[in-house]
């Protein structure tokens, strides 16, 4: 599956689809995930920022939007967290208000078996679903891995090839930066990034490097 970030000439299809793709998983579910959903459709379609990859906004101005109270508000965002759709960036504190970003790789995996009641092009637009050939699948966005020398190029054309859906959503834009005490450090392009690779990413990221060096140790990544 080829997850592509809602930024640049074709964000506003991808927005819809992962709109799209939320609104027909909610709807098919219990009334708790439906009214879940809902919420959380509200916060990206009024509050989202879109290029700095960011919801922003505090609990009482949420509490408002949801017709709800506070507590009710930190509970639904502790589940939407639980869940893995939001990743919590920066944690609120006296005078800062918490950040968010979406994790889009864990939306449109969870919401995948209600593709289907979208429609066929729809399944195709975002990946293949169960029992669909790999070869009548039209991906989002093909990415390759940059031809080149060096370590990195190396476990980028393994991830590309073995992993295309998290690298091209995750790791594609990582750029070396040194390699320094056994470690490959990669730059990432946003904090946000260094944080959910960092965490979730780290891994597969050494396995590769060390597919291509196995003197390696890991991999160190900066913002």
């Amino acid at each position: 599956m080829q997850i592509v970030k809602p930024v640049g000439k074709e964000a506003a299809s991808r927005k819809y689809d992962l709109l799209s793709a939320l609104s027909v998983h909610g709807l098919g579910a219990d009334p708790g995930t439906q009214r879940r959903v809902l919420r959380l459709i509200s916060l990206i379609t009024a509050r989202y920022n879109w290029q700095r990859d960011e919801l922003c906004v505090g609990q009482r101005e949420i509490a408002r939007m949801w017709s709800v109270d506070e507590r009710t508000v930190k509970r639904e965002m502790a589940r939407l967290r639980a869940l893995g759709w939001l990743v919590q960036k920066t944690r609120g504190a006296r005078g800062r208000i918490s950040t968010y970003g979406l994790d889009l790789v864990q939306i449109l995996e969870d919401t995948r078996p209600a593709w289907g009641l979208v429609g066929e092009d729809f399944v195709a637009r975002l990946g293949p679903a169960e029992g669909v050939a790999e070869t009548n699948v039209v991906p989002m966005r093909p990415v390759s891995a940059p031809k080149g020398q060096g370590v990195w190029a190396g476990a980028q054309a393994l991830l590309a090839a073995e992993q295309p859906g998290l690298y091209g959503a995750w790791l594609s834009g990582l750029t070396e930066v040194e390699i320094s005490g056994g470690k490959v450090v990669l730059a990432a392009g946003s904090s946000f990034q260094q944080s959910y690779i960092a965490t979730h990413c780290k891994q597969v990221l050494t396995a590769a490097l060390r597919r291509v060096d196995p003197a390696l140790q890991g991999v160190e990544i900066i913002c």
